[in-house]
């Protein structure tokens, strides 16, 4: 009987490192080795939970494993320049102790079938298809001299709808304004330089990296 359940832990294993595997190749927090642990960890206690304890709620115990990873998932979460990192690697490793639960009682086309989903979506969802693709937002900071109402022409140019930061110095019988802002507009070396050739009154455009 126990030979059958090592058989069950082998299962989950091998789901567990390939589900991680895809997340190694994409250098994420968690790879191969991590996901394989937990597949055989939920699948160990779906075991324990349901055969080794006679009466009473053998759900229990397995319960215990979604808060369980649940914290580990936390783990995989960071704050960084305004966006969230690791939320889908977290999510993954919660979805992976499913696949392990479902493997360790006994449930092998559930288990199978969910990490083959699990794996669709990892792959299918990164394909650089357009309906797929969301806007990328930078900082930027902007001098310019308002002259004859450029400040509305630069929020045109730029498509602000507001300035998180606004200066004004004075300098050479001149006032020069600096700007900081959020835009989703693509810039780069070549856009830059025809911006400032083609808008004499910006001096300058600097992308600003936040903490």
């Amino acid at each position: 009987m126990e030979w059958y359940f090592l058989l069950r832990l082998f299962i989950a294993t091998l789901l567990g490192a390939i589900i991680g595997y895809e997340r190694k190749l994409r250098v994420k927090e968690a790879g191969l080795r991590t996901h394989a642990i937990v597949a055989l960890g939920a699948s160990l206690i779906t075991m324990i939970s349901i055969f080794a304890f006679d009466g009473g709620d053998k759900a229990r115990v397995a319960a215990q494993i979604v808060s369980g990873v649940g914290f580990l998932g936390a783990g995989m979460i960071m704050f960084k320049r305004q966006s969230v990192h690791g939320l889908t690697t977290a999510a993954g490793i919660w979805v992976t102790a499913g696949v392990g639960m479902a493997i360790g009682a006994g449930m092998y086309i559930l288990g199978v079938g969910t990490a083959v989903l699990i794996i669709l979506i990892q792959c299918v969802l990164h394909l650089p298809l357009r309906f797929l693709k969301t806007k990328k937002y930078i900082v930027l900071k902007v001098v310019f001299e308002n002259v004859d109402g450029q400040s509305e022409k630069l929020s045109q140019l730029f498509n602000i709808k507001k300035y998180s930061k606004l200066k004004a110095v004075k300098e050479d019988d001149r006032t020069l304004f600096t700007a900081t802002f959020v835009t989703d507009k693509i810039l780069s070396v070549d856009s830059v330089s025809e911006i400032l050739n083609e808008n004499k009154y910006i001096k300058s455009i600097e992308r600003v990296e936040e903490d």
